[in-house]
Order: C-alpha cells, then sequence, then structure tokens
C-alpha cells in the first residue's frame, strides 16, 4: 500500500485556483495509477480527476474538465491537482487515493469508494465563497 498526505486547501473566491498536493510514501508510488476524489458531508466520495502511472494518461469528470489539472511527478513521490476557475459547487473534501492493485487502470478509478477500498489520504478541505 502507498501512504498519502493532502495539503494545499483553503479559502478561496469564485473564480479563483488552487493547487493541492499528495505526498506518498514509499517506492511503489510510481506503479500505480493515481485519482483524486472529493466528498461533501452525507454524500459519497466523487471521482474527479486519474491519472496512469506514468502520467500520460488523464481522466476528469465531466464537472471539472477544462478547469482542474491533474499531473504527478514521480521522482518526487508527489499527486498535483491545479484547480483553476473554481466555483461554489467545487467546495468539499479533497483526498488523492491509490487503487488496491498496482494492475488498476486509471480509466477504472471512477467507482472507487473512500473507506471500501485502496489507500487514501486524510483529505483537504477546499472552500470556495460565491
Amino acid at each position: 500500500q502507498v501512504q498519502l498526505v493532502e495539503s494545499g486547501g483553503g479559502l478561496v473566491q469564485a473564480g479563483g485556483s488552487l493547487r493541492l498536493s499528495c505526498a506518498a510514501s514509499g517506492r511503489t508510488f510510481s506503479s500505480y495509477a493515481m485519482g483524486w476524489f472529493r466528498q461533501v458531508p452525507g454524500k459519497e466520495s466523487e471521482f474527479v480527476a486519474s491519472i496512469s502511472r506514468s502520467g500520460g494518461t488523464t481522466y476528469y469528470a465531466d464537472s471539472v474538465k477544462g478547469r482542474f489539472t491533474i499531473s504527478r511527478d514521480n521522482a518526487k513521490n508527489t499527486l498535483y491537482l491545479q484547480m483553476n476557475s473554481l466555483k461554489p459547487e467545487d467546495t468539499a473534501v479533497y483526498y488523492c487515493a491509490a487503487p488496491a492493485s498496482t494492475f488498476t487502470r486509471a480509466q477504472a478509478m471512477g467507482p472507487m469508494s473512500r473507506g471500501a477500498s485502496g489507500s487514501w489520504g486524510q483529505g483537504t478541505q477546499v472552500t470556495v465563497s460565491s
């Protein structure tokens, strides 16, 4: 498994930007596709974006496509989420996650659920004011 720690969340006004980071421990970071999810109170986690092991392929939820960019730096064992043109509906706790298996493709990460599968960070709060 991979140990994950998110950072970079905060309060921002609508239209602003934030860059989230996810620091991963272990020598096997590059063996995993990675993803970002978000969750609001009372709801299940929601897929935001995922990226392949090498970073060459990315996937996005329709709600963030064109505004968010997922990337990774395997040399630094770090995953990123650049969030631009933020909207109040983006307000949530954001989590980075790795699937349970190194064989899971980034395209297959959408159905992952926090607490049910994979490795998850502690989350970082993003609040977008209107």
